[in-house]
């Protein structure tokens, strides 16, 4: 066989080789779109992932549960949450108060139904705030690195020396402790998880081929990392949204119960929780409980909820 015959032959299996998927800006517009999960597609999987963890289902199945009531506030509420009786003061759960009342007579049940959607609200603005700059931050660091790396981790190490807990009762009583203050302080102390995170994964994924073949099909470097990095780094962030959700409440419960936090007589799971424990000594176990079991499912249904949400979100786990 002579050398021209090798290299037809070696042209030919080249051209019946797969090619490597090329980029959006990269790909030629006569060539063929790329396969994109199709609702359908993501539907099937959701069921697949679902019926495969009863948890991640149950969990899901308390979230919106959680969702609906906060939506519905006071209207679900079967007294007014800030309606005060003495002459109802302390009773024990019975068949009017389900959940029996506090030293003023007001119902718990209905304090705890409309204190969701406040809690809700807290850890979601802490939580978003977080995720916005330190997302942000830790991309920026790890793609643009030299002194915007250095910048974002020393304030990252310097907000992680103190304890957080502590910080954030610095920062409130400071500001002043009302729900505005909370969670500007509860998305301070959460910022250095999602800067670490995003700083680790876009540092995997600069080295990659993508970045490259970006930067020769002219995009620029900002449209490199919030086109093209960015967006692969959500399924992670997701998880950990899912997990600082419960972290927010608790801290707001606990700057609650500490007196940093909202305000009496506002309807709130770590007041209620901080009312009842003078009582539970002279045997009122219930103003307590009730509020801290609440507590405590939410945070356990955000806990839980995460484990799933990477299976479900992240495309690479897609059957």
């Amino acid at each position: 066989m002579t050398p021209a015959t090798d290299m037809v032959d070696a042209a030919a299996a080249t051209a019946r080789a797969p090619s490597l998927p090329l980029v959006p800006s990269q790909r030629s517009p006569d060539a063929p779109a790329a396969a994109v999960p199709t609702s359908g597609n993501f539907g099937r999987h959701l069921r697949h992932v679902l019926a495969e963890n009863p948890v991640t289902l149950g969990a899901l199945l308390v979230f919106i549960g959680l969702v609906a009531i906060g939506i519905l506030g006071a209207s679900i509420a079967p007294f007014d949450p800030l309606a005060s009786n003495t002459q109802d003061a302390l009773q024990a759960p019975s068949r009017h108060h389900w959940f029996g009342t506090d030293q003023l007579g007001r119902d718990i049940l209905s304090r705890v139904l409309v204190a969701v959607r406040l809690d809700l609200a807290m850890a979601l603005g802490a939580v978003a705030l977080s995720f916005l700059v330190g997302s942000v931050a830790g991309s920026c660091a790890a793609f643009f690195q030299g002194w915007t790396e250095r910048i974002v981790g020393r304030v990252v190490d310097t907000i992680m020396a103190f304890p957080l807990f502590v910080l954030a009762m610095a920062i409130v009583a400071a500001l002043g402790n009302n729900v505005s203050n909370i969670v500007y302080a509860t998305a301070i102390i959460n910022v250095p998880f999602y800067a670490r995170l995003a700083r680790s994964e876009i540092t995997v994924l600069r080295e990659s081929g993508m970045v490259e073949a970006a930067r020769l099909s002219g995009n620029s470097r900002w449209s490199i990392l919030f086109r093209h990095l960015y967006p692969n780094i959500l399924p992670a962030m997701v998880v950990q949204i899912s997990l600082n959700m419960g972290w927010a409440m608790l801290n707001a419960a606990g700057l609650s119960f500490i007196g940093l936090g909202v305000r009496p007589p506002t309807a709130e799971w770590g007041i209620m929780v901080s009312d009842g424990a003078n009582f539970i000594v002279s045997g009122e176990w219930w103003i307590a409980l009730f509020p801290g079991f609440a507590l405590m499912s939410a945070v356990l249904c955000f806990n839980l909820l995460g484990d799933g949400l990477r299976d479900i979100v992240d495309p690479r786990r897609r059957t």
